[in-house]
């Protein structure tokens, strides 16, 4: 197994046990990565581990390149209208929310 996976699971441990202890917003644990990252980017990345799908398994859902995933998340790519409604069928979300 590659050591950025490992580095991405433990991440999400520490994020996950952060936001259960403190009882705040996922805005406020993430407030440093909104910064970097867009919002809709966090709502994408958010759901996908809400719903614990990998990005690979969302791209195939909604079909698109895994990689489309990855530069949505990381805010390079911006999210569409159409996009947002793809993504917001698989999750079950608003649209809006990923805009």
């Amino acid at each position: 197994m590659p050591v950025r996976t490992r580095t991405r699971r433990i991440r999400r441990l520490r994020l996950r046990s952060f936001t259960k202890e403190k009882n705040i917003s996922w805005r406020e644990a993430a407030k440093r990565d909104i910064r970097k990252h867009s919002e809709g980017g966090q709502m994408v990345r958010g759901a996908r581990f809400k719903a614990d799908v990998s990005q690979r398994e969302l791209a195939r859902a909604i079909g698109v390149n895994q990689h489309h995933i990855s530069e949505m998340e990381n805010g390079k790519r911006p999210i569409g209208k159409e996009m947002a409604k793809r993504l917001a069928e698989f999750f079950k979300m608003d649209y809006r929310l990923f805009l």
